[in-house]
């Protein structure tokens, strides 16, 4: 893709409130955290992945099926902050930020996330969307919505269904998909930001680089199967999902 040094970094905690040890447990004799490194290393032009952690017990499962691992501080407010103490160790250009709880991330996903940061060396930030069909994700504050400008640069993202229709125009809706890529600089740069009032009602972390003023190029995915690509893993009935979903799919 790209001379530019880019790197995987999936942040992995240990502790987690209603699934303690979810990084480690398995799906379908895999733990998850292997899932999610081996789909993100199928990427074309990323250079190295690593997972960045506060646990020894992650740390090890990680080295046991040839995978690296950066120890980080255990005091992180969050996965951000991880990515950021690990990617300072690192020799790279761009950081991608995978999710640890997304065990069937699409390497596609990986490549589009990168793009843009090739295209234009002023972006500092990219993330990536789909268009919502179902109702109830599109009224739920749990899935997080984005609205773009014309140049497809993030405008806001929020818990609230935007655009509110007050009128009949055709329009889609859709869901922000929590991959990022930064520049590494950038990264490190974020994390000593203030945290902003957005940010703070909205408990979503990207409207502080919105509300300092840089542009997040936010990209609608062609992956095709979104409900598997971006399921998540929050609960022990999570898990027996991701176990249907891939059987359902001849995978294993």
């Amino acid at each position: 893709m790209s001379e530019l040094a880019i790197v995987g970094i999936i942040p992995s905690r240990y502790g987690s409130t209603r699934l303690p040890g979810k990084a480690l447990k398995p799906i379908l004799g895999k733990p998850m955290i292997q899932r999610v490194h081996e789909r993100v290393s199928l990427a074309r032009g990323l250079g190295s992945v690593y997972v960045a952690t506060d646990d020894e017990r992650i740390a090890r499962v990680v080295e046991s099926f040839g995978g690296r691992a950066v120890m980080t501080s255990p005091n992180h407010p969050s996965g951000t902050d991880r990515l950021a103490e690990a990617a300072a160790s690192l020799p790279a250009d761009i950081v991608v930020n995978i999710q640890g709880d997304q065990p069937f991330v699409d390497p596609l996903m990986i490549e589009e996330l990168v793009q843009p940061l090739l295209d234009d060396p002023s972006l500092q930030m990219s993330t990536l969307m789909h268009a919502l069909t179902r109702e109830e994700s599109i009224t739920d504050p749990s899935v997080v919505k984005v609205v773009v400008d014309l140049a497809g640069n993030a405008l806001y993202f929020s818990r609230s269904l935007i655009p509110y229709p007050r009128e009949t125009t055709p329009h889609a809706v859709y869901e922000h998909i929590g991959l990022y890529a930064y520049r590494k600089e950038f990264l490190i740069a974020f994390t000593h930001l203030a945290p902003t009032t957005l940010e703070q009602v909205e408990s979503l972390e990207q409207l502080r680089a919105l509300e300092h003023g840089y542009r997040i190029r936010t990209v609608e995915t062609k992956c095709a199967d979104n409900e598997f690509s971006g399921f998540s893993i929050d609960t022990a009935k999570d898990i027996e999902h991701a176990e249907v979903m891939l059987r359902e799919r001849g995978l294993n």
